[in-house]
């Protein structure tokens, strides 16, 4: 299994969140990688990996000095993974390592993704334990409308982070994507979707920082790189 962490500035959180994912995976029968993936970072997130290299088994670190977004860095570190199943989480362990228990009944029935949901309507007991903001709520509930209808209808939470996927295709659907920043998770659904490929859905016990480093602005670049999504759907042939 490889489990991809994408680090932009993440230096204060990261050492907690590779310890635990050490504690959870250390326990496992399955061989494991963790690989963080440096979206070329301004803090001292590059020193804070390379130290933990000698504490933690099988962490490998891709350190790239230009910043891509998000999307770039997950499919860097999918396509780089050795895993049989790759997921990717997100650096502050906002879904817990632990959920992957929940995911692997639905890879062992055959599904070939698995995603975790903040949103009830996906999986009966999705919640957050921190209430996010007012504004947040309504952007993103209007937001998930409008990815339905252009890109991954009968999904409501796109943007959760912490997805896993068989390497077959992982390897297809991150060969494939285009867009480097916000709306990545919606493009890699959207693909596996299209390619057909049978997705699982579990519910998250969400517990997220309430000082989130996402912008107001960052929605609406979202909801224009959905709109690229769609044009570039619209090209694919199968």
């Amino acid at each position: 299994m490889s489990v991809i962490v994408p680090a932009y500035n993440e230096a204060e959180k990261l050492p907690k969140t590779l310890k635990r994912f050490q504690e959870y995976l250390f326990q496992q029968a399955y061989s494991y990688e963790i690989i963080v993936v440096n979206d070329g970072a301004r803090d001292n997130t590059a020193d804070v990996v390379r130290n933990m290299e000698r504490d933690i088994k099988n962490l490998r670190f891709i350190d790239r000095k230009k910043n891509m977004g998000k999307g770039y860095t997950v499919r860097e570190g999918m396509l780089a993974a050795y895993g049989r199943i790759r997921l990717f989480a997100d650096a502050d362990n906002a879904t817990d390592i632990s959920h992957f228990d929940k995911m692997r009944p639905f890879f062992d029935k055959g599904f070939d993704a698995v995603i975790c949901s903040r949103d009830p309507k996906d999986a009966l007991g999705a919640k957050q334990a921190v209430a996010q903001a007012w504004w947040k709520r309504a952007l993103g509930n209007m937001g998930n409308l409008y990815i339905q209808w252009m890109a991954v209808p009968g999904i409501w939470d796109t943007q959760c982070g912490f997805k896993a996927f068989r390497d077959y295709a992982a390897e297809k659907i991150f060969s494939a994507t285009k867009i480097n920043r916000w709306a990545f998770d919606v493009e890699v659904l959207a693909l596996a979707k299209r390619f057909g490929y049978k997705i699982g859905i579990i519910p998250a016990n969400w517990v997220n920082d309430p000082r989130s480093s996402v912008k107001f602005m960052a929605y609406f670049h979202t909801l224009w790189e959905v709109f690229k999504i769609r044009r570039l759907l619209n090209k694919l042939k199968i």
